[in-house]
């Protein structure tokens, strides 16, 4: 009799296990940066798996998929949209592909440190772009870290003033905000994919670049760049975004733990990049690069040459309304 029990409990279990096995969700996370633990993006998605699936207790397996192995700019933002990919962590440059109001975000020369954009981010604000996101895209902004503040680099000449910069042919990502600010520059904006970038600069088929020093560093672009800029023109972000039907899938408690382990990325990420941000003076020099610091009066020059034309741009593009609501939560979040 408890032979027959025994053997009854084995074949259920074996046809139950298909069952269980069924249930876990696979959640294919995507990025942009190598499979190195010294990349804040690497670092901050092994630090989302590693707290969603224990806290879930494996109901969600978390796949990552770095260095664009997903595919190019396009491709993943798609994919988020049509829930092949179910989290990405993507520039504003591709995220622009899908949702246009992001380039609000590439004004130049808008905080006053790390801090004070992360307060903006994190403010009703941004909550309130997150639901205009969702609204249009059908895409869930998680939440948004650094992609670097943003600094030009070039292989011709050192750049003090916009007048360094006329005639130059510098990269931009896919972007018309940051068209419009190559332009009130006075040098000649050429778009490049991520992927492409250091074949353009060894092939001089651009002169300069403009990224943060994580990027440059990701992606060895000191290896073609003798000049470096420290203007800080862009507060560059990088997005956490999760298709909206995935998401309401899951479970609440499920819902919990992409919220916090975004959270937890989050801040890896933040911390790691703005580290890097605040050495660029000594990290770019030790890779060999001439680096030229500005004063706030040489950066004012800048400013005062990019940002009205570029505001003009966006509330062109997109309306005045989000501008102003952007240039709301500056103001009221300044410290």
């Amino acid at each position: 009799m408890f032979k027959k029990i025994a053997v009854s409990l084995v074949f259920a279990a074996v046809a139950f296990a298909p069952l269980v096995q069924a249930q876990q969700k696979v959640l294919k996370y995507a990025h942009f940066q190598p499979a190195n633990v010294d990349q804040p993006k690497h670092a901050a998605a092994l630090a989302f798996k590693d707290y969603v699936e224990k806290t879930t207790k494996n109901s969600i397996k978390v796949e990552i998929y770095p260095a664009g192995q997903f595919g190019k700019d396009a491709e993943t933002m798609e994919g988020v949209k049509l829930g092949t990919l179910e989290l990405a962590v993507a520039h504003d440059g591709a995220v622009a592909s899908v949702f246009k109001q992001i380039s609000i975000l590439g004004i130049p020369y808008l905080y006053d440190n790390h801090q004070h954009a992360w307060r903006v981010y994190d403010s009703k604000f941004g909550q309130d772009f997150a639901d205009l996101m969702l609204q249009r895209t059908g895409i869930r902004l998680l939440a948004l870290a650094d992609n670097g503040v943003r600094h030009f680099t070039n292989s011709l000449r050192p750049i003090r003033s916009p007048a360094d910069m006329k005639g130059m042919k510098m990269r931009i990502q896919p972007s018309p905000v940051f068209k419009a600010l190559i332009e009130s520059l006075g040098a000649s904006p050429s778009a490049v994919p991520w992927g492409e970038l250091p074949t353009a600069l060894q092939s001089k088929v651009v002169d300069g670049q403009e990224n943060g020093v994580t990027n440059i560093l990701a992606a060895s672009l000191y290896q073609y760049q003798k000049y470096a800029t420290l203007d800080g023109h862009v507060w560059s972000i990088h997005a956490y975004m999760m298709n909206e039907k995935f998401f309401k899938s899951l479970s609440a408690d499920e819902q919990n733990a992409v919220i916090e382990g975004t959270r937890i990325a989050r801040d890896i990420h933040r911390r790691m990049t703005s580290e890097q941000d605040l050495g660029a003076k000594k990290i770019l020099t030790e890779k060999g690069m001439e680096v030229t610091e500005l004063s706030l009066p040489e950066v004012d020059a800048f400013r005062k040459l990019a940002q009205p034309p570029v505001r003009a741009f966006v509330e062109k593009d997109v309306g005045k309304e989000w501008v102003d609501k952007l240039f709301a939560a500056i103001a009221e979040q300044k410290k």
